[in-house]
């Protein structure tokens, strides 16, 4: 699945995201709408971590569903 295939299906994968990243609220998953890169900001924002690994953390997941 790309990028483009997650924006489109985003209601239906929102729930495979926030059981992996629990502590990001409705509002934000809203505002992200399946765009990679605010995903990986709001990854890096309520995690703590580093840019390159909350790129990571994201791709990984994304190549999971």
């Amino acid at each position: 699945m790309n990028w483009d295939q997650i924006e489109g299906n985003w209601k239906q994968l929102k729930g495979k995201a926030q059981a992996k990243w629990g502590d990001i609220t409705d509002d934000e998953w809203h505002s992200a709408e399946g765009r990679r890169e605010q995903l990986v900001g709001l990854v890096q924002e309520k995690y703590g971590h580093a840019k390159e690994t909350a790129e990571r953390e994201v791709d990984e997941w994304m190549r999971g569903i």
